[in-house]
């Protein structure tokens, strides 16, 4: 490796309204250019957008400097991936097809430089939260997809709007870490590493910045998110490091 891997998550643009989102947006731009140079792959690991639903002909309105920046980084030859969040899980082809983004659909093992990363998202794994899990189950299933697909555009973005402002992102609520007997992530990675060495773990979904050593030369790294810590991870090829943006070194 002679360039960097960066991971991010949880920019929930669209929420909380249009003006707090654009300026989300534009500093998420800042932090894209100044990557870009080291850059060979960028993970950007769900909830990317707050919802997100493709129609067979219409996606919606907004969020075009993003697309366009993402479109001159695949063209340039940096390896862009997409994993589907609980926010943004209804994400089909449209950037597949628009800027040649990999659409991940639930976990991405990868090995780089000798080193093996398990990466997701991060809902619905770990111990509890089975209504959460339940409703994950019916929300990706095809027939639930369809089903909302004959709901017209602006009705259907109407909802959207609504479950929008209703959401995590758009309240006020401070994620807390409560001890890693407790960080249910870390459990499930903890579980994994039972099956097979990781060396490191890499979720978004929990709102949190997080950098815990598992033992056994196994490293968990929670993404945090871009409406309070703007956080990211960067991979140099053989150390992977939490950091926040805007960072002295970019």
């Amino acid at each position: 490796m002679n360039k960097n891997i960066y991971f991010a998550s949880d920019f929930h643009l669209g929420s909380p309204d249009f003006f707090e989102s654009r300026k989300r947006e534009d500093r998420i731009l800042r932090w894209l250019n100044a990557i870009e140079p080291t850059c060979s792959e960028l993970f950007l690991m769900g909830d990317v957008f707050d919802f997100w639903f493709e129609y067979s002909t219409v996606v919606p309105k907004g969020f075009i400097r993003l697309q366009g920046k993402l479109a001159a980084m695949t063209d340039a030859g940096i390896k862009v991936y997409f994993f589907k969040g609980n926010h943004d899980m209804w994400v089909n082809d449209y950037f597949t097809k628009e800027m040649g983004i990999e659409i991940i659909s639930d976990e991405l093992v990868i090995e780089r430089n000798g080193k093996r990363f398990f990466l997701h998202h991060g809902d619905g794994l770990g111990p509890g939260d089975r209504k959460y899990k339940m409703l994950r189950k019916i929300f990706r299933n095809p027939v639930c997809r369809w089903l909302f697909s004959m709901v017209p555009p602006r009705i259907g973005m109407g909802i959207a709007n609504g479950w929008s402002r209703s959401s995590r992102a758009a309240s006020s609520k401070v994620e807390v870490f409560e001890g890693i007997e407790n960080e249910w992530l870390a459990i499930y990675a903890k579980e994994q590493m039972v099956k097979q060495h990781y060396d490191f773990f890499v979720f978004g979904h929990r709102h949190l910045p997080l950098d815990l050593d598992l033992g056994g030369g196994t490293k968990y790294v929670n993404l945090g998110e871009w409406i309070t810590y703007n956080s990211y991870a960067v991979f140099d090829g053989d150390v992977l490091s939490l950091k926040y943006f805007p960072d002295k070194n970019l």
